[in-house]
């Protein structure tokens, strides 16, 4: 294996793992009350039969939870983690503060301050800390992934990328590629007719994903500043606007805004002009660091590990690829044949 890659993989993990707090104990996440059943829902003990499981139930380590057609269900763990699980899916309790997901449709909250949790979905793994997200797993292997509010660190283990997702936005996992696509900004309000939310209780975190929404909104509502800019780039108002006026006046916002506020100015403009969403991505990708990769020598690792690894995530980290060079690439090179 490259030297280089092994280099890079390692602070990766670590950042990943410095992400998940351990405020609280691992046996939180251990087991769980079944505090909601629509139609089909079984669990799958051990080494058992699966067989219905009761509103009030108490699922453990080593369990499995199963829905079927049209069914739903929801589990509250000991430290007010919720996990709810959409139909046909398949969802097994791990050890510590790990979550797997089998396969099908989940909704996860956890809570601020109640040291965090981390879910597989095959050989992606998310870390959470105070988030609210829904994810969906296809037999096919594609994942999606979607913050509804705070943040979460999604990790593709085999190859080490790591990449930071920001409420309102939506990862997705194609096995065909292997890696991790870029995050995209999609519309809260949709993602909220999921019967995930609307067939449940109210979410504690009901109000921080409002204002969520609202953040999207905001940049592009009358008198906004999106909006601003746009008359000073010299059209009557948004939607009118040519594709260079708004990208104009998007890019003159998205230089002025602090990094910690750009994701709202992007997921405003999104919102704002979807037929632009592609040039808005762009624009705001363009806006990032660039990315760090370690030398061969790992002579920065230093400097790495006392700033990256201190961010809540890594930046989108992939290897570039490992190229066999031929040993003796002269014997087919055009200069020989020439030669000859």
């Amino acid at each position: 294996m490259d030297r280089r890659y092994i280099l890079l993989v390692a602070p990766v993990v670590c950042a990943l793992a410095n992400w998940l707090p351990n405020t609280l104990s691992a046996e939180d996440l251990e087991e769980a009350k079944v505090t909601q059943v629509v139609q089909d829902v079984k669990v799958v003990p051990s080494g058992a039969a699966a067989r219905p499981v009761a509103v009030n139930e108490t699922v453990r380590r080593g369990n499995a939870v199963q829905t079927g057609t049209q069914s739903r269900s929801e589990l509250t763990f000991r430290d007010q983690t919720i996990t709810r699980l959409g139909e046909k899916t398949i969802y097994n309790i791990g050890g510590g503060r790990t979550i797997e997901l089998g396969s099908g449709q989940f909704l996860l909250y956890v809570p601020k301050n109640k040291g965090g949790a981390q879910v597989k979905m095959g050989p992606v793994t998310a870390a959470i800390t105070g988030t609210t997200v829904l994810g969906n797993v296809l037999p096919t292997g594609l994942v999606q992934f979607t913050v509804l509010e705070g943040t979460a660190c999604i990790h593709l283990d085999n190859v080490g990328q790591a990449v930071q997702v920001m409420g309102g936005q939506m990862l997705v996992y194609d096995p065909v590629y292997g890696r991790l696509e870029d995050p995209v900004y999609v519309d809260l309000q949709q993602q909220l007719t999921s019967p995930l939310v609307r067939d449940f209780r109210t979410l504690p975190s009901a109000g921080l994903i409002q204002e969520e929404i609202q953040s999207q909104h905001q940049v592009a509502a009358p008198n906004g500043d999106l909006d601003q800019a746009v008359r000073a780039a010299g059209a009557p108002n948004i939607q009118s606007a040519t594709p260079d006026q708004f990208m104009a006046a998007f890019s003159s916002l998205l230089v002025r805004y602090p990094p910690s506020q750009r994701h709202m100015l992007v997921a405003g403009a999104v919102n704002a002009r979807p037929d632009l969403a592609d040039r808005i991505t762009a624009a705001s990708r363009s806006a990032l660091p660039s990315r760090h990769y370690y030398g061969k020598d790992a002579k920065d690792y230093k400097e790495y590990k006392g700033k990256e690894i201190a961010q809540p995530c890594p930046e989108n980290f992939f290897p570039p690829p490992y190229i066999i060079s031929p040993l003796t690439p002269q014997v087919n090179s055009p200069e020989k044949a020439n030669g000859d």
